[in-house]
């Protein structure tokens, strides 16, 4: 029945074979097959089931989309500009590459580059531009799970109670959150692991036990960790590293 039916990009992003927008651009370039015939027609519908390919050109365009890991600093706002500060893809220069890579900055590397996972004005570490739709969906979809790691220190006291709530209890808008890990690393910062990411997040969730965040860096989204790579510096994936 066609009330079966689902669109083709729709399908094509459910599945994690590229974005909704990479798909229609596919399609459009008549590189997508759905059970062995090519499909050119946007808007188009197909079976849920329907077997899907992609043609080698762009199997080959996937390969060469870029992501690229940043080390944020204080100060910049994770996408567009707002309120006089300036976006952390302004950082993102040949000067401020980081490493020895074979690849580096040209132009239609900043093309379609989105944030997965943004990092508010007051926080700093690991932040990604990509513009493969597959990871960003990783990061930031609905049923995502890749974890966010992030070092927090605090001020005020936090009881045992209040710490097992931050670890499952607590609510945001109206919403239970999903399961957390926190810990002690010292007498003043906290672990924080979540697989969500609400609007400054651990900042509410710290207020809502009576604690101050007094610092808060991301070290590590899925596999991909900070490691060494300076404040305000930047690098490109590489082929090698996944995010799951």
């Amino acid at each position: 029945m066609t009330d079966d039916l689902i669109r083709l990009s729709k399908l094509m992003a459910h599945r994690g074979i590229c974005s909704r927008r990479e798909a229609d651009a596919f399609i459009e370039q008549g590189l997508v097959m759905v059970d062995g015939q090519i499909v050119s027609q946007l808007g188009t519908k197909v079976s849920p089931n329907a077997k899907i390919q992609l043609a080698r050109q762009a199997s080959q365009q996937q390969d060469n989309l870029v992501t690229i890991i940043l080390n944020k600093p204080i100060g910049y706002v994770s996408a567009q500009a707002e309120d006089g500060y300036e976006p952390a893809i302004v950082l993102l220069t040949r000067a401020n590459q980081f490493g020895e890579s074979k690849l580096k900055l040209r132009p239609e590397h900043l093309r379609g580059l989105a944030v997965a996972g943004r990092l508010d004005i007051d926080s700093q570490g690991l932040l990604l531009f990509t513009q493969d739709g597959r990871i960003a969906k990783k990061i930031i979809g609905d049923h995502g799970k890749v974890e966010k790691e992030y070092i927090v220190r605090v001020g005020g006291l936090l009881p045992d109670s209040r710490l097992q709530l931050l670890r499952h209890g607590l609510e945001l808008d109206g919403k239970p959150l999903k399961p957390a890990k926190v810990e002690w690393i010292n007498d003043d910062q906290l672990r924080f692991v979540l697989t969500e990411g609400k609007k400054r997040q651990i900042r509410r969730m710290c207020e809502l036990v009576g604690l101050r965040v007094l610092g808060l860096k991301r070290v590590r989204i899925g596999k991909l960790k900070l490691g060494n790579l300076p404040e305000g510096k930047w690098r490109f994936l590489e082929a090698r590293e996944t995010i799951d």
